[in-house]
């Protein structure tokens, strides 16, 4: 299978972010998509040549979740994001269980914009948990190292720099007040009704 890079130039001219920024983000982008496709033929070709023993299989095998994950999250990272804010609905299933699990609305925010100023590079997924049925916020620092398993991503927000340096420099904050501001919670919404499946 050959994966392809989505177009997600719908999201131009997005308050707070720059063309550039993007464009020099959906660049960023591809390359995990060319980068899976590379170790996808990769590795079918050494399993059928007998190479799966080789120190080089093993690496392969090892760097497939970076670059899997970083095509997938960029992926959720983008479908997040609209042009036109598409508000919460505040009697939505969604809202009922961000309550449940923070409390309300607005310490599931909070919770959400603290783990984004953390220190360091990485990205904040509001993740469901199938099992508990609650919300999560977590900090990734890593795409292929601490993700929560079995549970779902609704919400993917990156701070790496790349995510926000042309515009805004050091000013992380601002970059995270602009993303809130872009959400788009119909897709998120609709995340979370999958999920419930």
């Amino acid at each position: 299978m050959t994966y392809e890079a989505k177009d997600f130039s719908k999201i131009l001219g997005t308050k707070g972010f720059s063309d550039q920024l993007l464009k020099n983000h959906f660049t960023l982008y591809q390359g995990y998509v060319t980068n899976t496709n590379k170790l996808t033929e990769t590795l079918a070709n050494m399993l059928k040549e007998g190479k799966t023993s080789t120190p080089e299989f093993a690496e392969l095998k090892r760097r497939f979740g970076w670059e899997f994950n970083g095509m997938r999250l960029h992926e959720l990272y983008f479908e997040n994001i609209n042009k036109t804010k598409k508000e919460l609905n505040e009697s939505s299933p969604l809202m009922k269980t961000m309550i449940e699990s923070f409390g309300s609305g607005e310490n599931c925010h909070k919770d959400f914009v603290a783990s984004g100023s953390m220190r360091g590079i990485g990205w904040v997924i509001m993740y469901y948990d199938k099992v508990s049925k609650k919300l999560f916020n977590i900090w990734i620092n890593e795409h292929d190292l601490g993700h929560l398993y079995s549970c779902i991503p609704l919400l993917v927000m990156d701070v790496f720099e790349h995510a926000y340096m042309l515009d805004y420099q050091l000013k992380k904050a601002d970059y995270i007040n602009s993303f809130i501001e872009a959400i788009d919670w119909e897709i998120v919404e609709k995340r979370f009704k999958e999920a419930q499946k």
